[in-house]
């Protein structure tokens, strides 16, 4: 494991969002395309990676960690602005998205 120092934690800026709409992405079979309410004035675009560990109803609806302050990055045509947090297994085998224990406001900050 790598140890960074406090001052790059610090830079994250993780926050919990509301996922709105859950859309399969037209150019990828394990991609999602969420729909996300981070407290802003506008949703945002986030593209992830769970489309085998979970289907549109188990998400849509449902509070999870993101990280609010990734550099956008374009992923198979589409714009992801963040990025939603999980643990996994070594094997990635089990995936879990990380959620509050309890609901609280969309854009409120993980310290």
């Amino acid at each position: 494991m790598t140890k960074i120092p406090y001052s790059d934690f610090e830079k994250l800026d993780l926050r919990v969002g509301k996922i709105l709409e859950v859309e399969d992405h037209p150019k990828a079979d394990k991609l999602y395309i969420l729909t996300v309410d981070l407290g802003e004035p506008a949703p945002r675009t986030i593209v992830a990676g769970l489309k085998t560990k979970y289907t549109h109803e188990q998400l849509k609806g449902k509070d999870a960690v993101f990280v609010a302050n990734l550099e956008p990055i374009t992923l198979r045509g589409i714009q992801s602005e963040g990025m939603i947090l999980a643990a996994s297994d070594e094997n990635k085998e089990k995936v879990f998205i990380i959620k509050p224990e309890k609901e609280i406001e969309p854009g409120s900050k993980i310290h």
